[in-house]
């Protein structure tokens, strides 16, 4: 036989936790022998560790007693039952905890996991986070309005062009003049630059930007043009060097 501390021990909890148990009427409480102590047998320790269990499970404890009471049917299917919604619970757990993982990963909570892959390309290849992040910003705006399948499509379009080596090199031109004003004396010589670069290499105006639909081409230039200051003294720099059009670049003559 058991005194209540002994009994507690077993089964893993308090013996306040046992007197909780006899107050709610879960456990029967025995007499005391003659040494004035309560004893308590085995069927005490398992119905005790059955209470824990449960309880811990997230069972009420009104529900606990009526399964203590239940026969091994009636038994079995309620731990069936619980176990279900456990594992529902575990489910939804790991959901959180992936999203939880994603935010720590920067734009993969915002992005599928191919355009957080096209932005960390931009970073490898050492461009501003700024810029990076107008980029972002560009596509989580695509997705509110686009169907998935276009995004993916524009996407990999655009992605075609991170392995052209003049591509990058404007970029980073580009990039440098982020937060120059629309007054800076250093535009006319980017513009100069970027005009060069797309007389040499005219594909730019054929290939991958070509295969964009009209209002992606449009809703990523604005985006684009409005998030820095020079964007739209940029944009008029390069028609009057003979190109228009920023995603999509078009000869003007």
């Amino acid at each position: 036989m058991l005194t209540i501390s002994q009994l507690a021990s077993y089964a893993g909890v308090t013996t306040r936790a046992v007197r909780h148990y006899h107050a709610k009427g879960l456990l029967p409480e025995p007499g005391r022998d003659h040494s004035g102590y309560r004893r308590y047998d085995a069927q005490a320790a398992v119905d005790l560790i059955r209470i824990r269990v449960l309880a811990e499970a997230g069972v009420p404890l009104a529900r606990v007693r009526e399964l203590l009471r239940a026969d091994a049917e009636e038994f079995a299917a309620a731990v069936a039952e619980i176990d279900a919604r456990l594992r529902a619970e575990i489910d939804d757990r790991e959901r959180h905890r992936e999203r939880i993982a994603r935010l720590a990963a920067g734009d993969s909570l915002a992005l599928p996991p191919e355009g957080a892959a096209y932005l960390d390309r931009w970073r490898a290849l050492g461009l501003p986070e700024r810029v990076v992040e107008i980029e972002r910003d560009s596509w989580i705006l695509t997705l509110a309005v686009l169907s998935p399948e276009q995004v993916a499509g524009a996407m990999e379009l655009k992605g075609r062009l991170l392995d052209d080596e003049q591509f990058v090199e404007t970029l980073r031109r580009l990039s440098a003049a982020v937060d120059w004003m629309p007054d800076d004396p250093r535009l006319p010589a980017l513009a100069d630059q970027v005009a060069a670069m797309l007389d040499e290499h005219a594909a730019w105006s054929d290939g991958s930007a070509s295969e964009l639909e009209a209002g992606l081409v449009d809703l990523f230039d604005s985006l684009a043009l409005d998030s820095f200051p020079a964007g739209r003294r940029l944009e008029q720099l390069l028609e009057d060097r003979g190109w228009s059009g920023w995603t999509r670049q078009e000869r003007t003559g």
